[in-house]
């Protein structure tokens, strides 16, 4: 009997399905190939002295950020998947641990050399180059905590960090006047915490990109939690770990991969009702990202309701006790600096950057500079918070959890455009909202393998 229908052997892919993964794979890497590599930071280094493990990768690009290296190896995840595909027809069905595979191989084939060859660049010429201020500012952060002085209100204008801006490494007393961000560290505790133990690693391993690299890997396993059928939840995986958005934010160097992950895992698991460690797991996100406070009361309402009052209020519990241990260190021990850095310093003080709305209404001229006054609370007052109540409360009694990512999308996609500075890597968030709402309405939806008994329709 052919396997192209859903009543195959629970370790071997049908047709159908293997189809659905390939496509998708397929898809990824055609969206994602010709944009890897694309727009850096233009340095412009003295010398570039190849030295480290990745010496021979810096030497074969000849000391330069090279898109072709990088590419390459995503066209030739392209033609693994194309093989692929030739031997889907002369099989009755496709074995899982194939399908794991390759979904494994080409995700690395496109996430991995770029971050390779950016931290192989940056240990042959200074710590400045080839790097994002942002994972820089987060490193020192880290080393900072671990020599017991606050990474909070700190000056980094003598960090090192200042000759970044310039992109061929000098400084001038303008930039360290004048450049906020030498004034301000804008990220949560999380990063603090985490780069403290990651910048232990030797170099160019410290790097902090190859943590948010292996959380941007951690995108497919994530992806594995959830119920459902495999191909589908590989094929979410792929989307999550390797579309332009998330492949970039790993070399350029935007760290909301870690919080991102944890985010994912948070539904996976309130979807397999472990609703302690959902709540744990969305701490973590929380603790790495504030945005991932969006997923909150989508992911409580929900759970509420299917755990009881008992269960619920233990969650609540972890997740207020999770929180609570990485940001009250830092509150105690300055709390003014605390809440300048992370919520004065986003919502106010940072210049208006991007095309959100604060773009839109400078290009318009209602609004007076990039570093002018910007309404950002009151337009989370009036718009975002009764658009989030408006969705929480439509779907207060869905008795499956995609509309709860199915809000969590809207919500979050409503805040970046909100907000007084958008990045496009933000956009992460909701793509990957969408990929959960599909992944869940598909466990629900979908029939497995392992979900259908012979001699019986499957269910629909």
């Amino acid at each position: 009997m052919r396997a192209d229908t859903a009543d195959t052997d629970e370790r071997a892919l049908a047709h159908r399905d293997a189809w659905l993964l390939l496509g998708t794979l397929g898809l990824v890497v055609l969206v994602s190939v010709p944009l890897l590599g694309a727009e850096p930071w233009p340095f412009r280094p003295d010398r570039v002295d190849p030295t480290g493990p990745f010496a021979a990768f810096v030497r074969a690009t000849d000391g330069e950020w090279d898109t072709e290296a990088l590419r390459a190896p995503g066209l030739l995840a392209g033609v693994l998947v194309a093989l692929a595909a030739a031997t889907v027809p002369l099989r009755a069905a496709w074995p899982r641990w194939a399908a794991v595979a390759l979904t494994a191989i080409v995700v690395c084939l496109l996430a991995v050399p770029a971050v390779v060859l950016q931290a192989g660049l940056r240990q042959s010429t200074e710590p400045w180059f080839h790097t994002n201020d942002s994972t820089f500012q987060i490193e020192l952060a880290g080393e900072l905590l671990r020599n017991g002085e606050n990474p909070y209100g700190h000056d980094y204008s003598r960090s090192g960090m200042e000759r970044f801006y310039s992109l061929d490494g000098s400084v001038t007393d303008e930039t360290r006047e004048e450049q906020v961000a030498l004034r301000h560290f804008a990220y949560f505790p999380g990063t603090v915490l985490t780069a403290a133990v990651w910048t232990l690693l030797p170099e160019p391993f410290s790097d902090y990109r190859f943590f948010v690299l292996l959380a941007t890997l951690a995108g497919l396993a994530v992806a594995l939690v959830f119920p459902g059928p495999l191909a589908w939840r590989l094929a979410g995986g792929a989307l999550i770990a390797a579309s332009p958005l998330a492949l970039r934010a790993a070399w350029f160097g935007t760290a909301d991969a870690p919080s991102l992950a944890l985010t994912v895992l948070a539904f996976a698991l309130v979807a397999r009702r472990r609703f302690l460690w959902a709540a744990a797991a969305l701490g973590g996100a929380v603790l790495l990202k504030q945005f991932a406070l969006v997923a909150l009361p989508f992911l409580a309402l929900w759970a509420w309701r299917q755990a009881g009052r008992r269960e619920g209020l233990r969650a609540g519990v972890v997740f207020a006790a999770v929180v609570a241990a990485g940001v009250l260190p830092f509150a105690v021990w300055d709390p003014g600096a605390l809440w300048a850095d992370t919520i004065e310093y986003g919502g106010s003080t940072y210049r208006i950057v991007g095309y959100g709305l604060s773009g839109l209404l400078l290009e318009a001229g209602l609004l007076e500079s990039r570093t002018g006054g910007y309404p950002f609370l009151p337009l989370l007052a009036l718009v975002w918070l009764p658009v989030t109540a408006w969705l929480l409360w439509t779907w207060r009694r869905a008795e499956e959890l995609w509309p709860a990512a199915v809000g969590f999308t809207v919500s979050m996609f409503l805040l970046v455009f909100l907000a007084r500075v958008f990045h496009g890597s933000y956009l992460v968030w909701p793509l990957a909202g969408i990929v959960v709402a599909a992944l869940l309405a598909a466990s629900q939806r979908v029939p497995s393998a392992r979900s259908h008994v012979p001699g019986m329709p499957p269910r629909t």
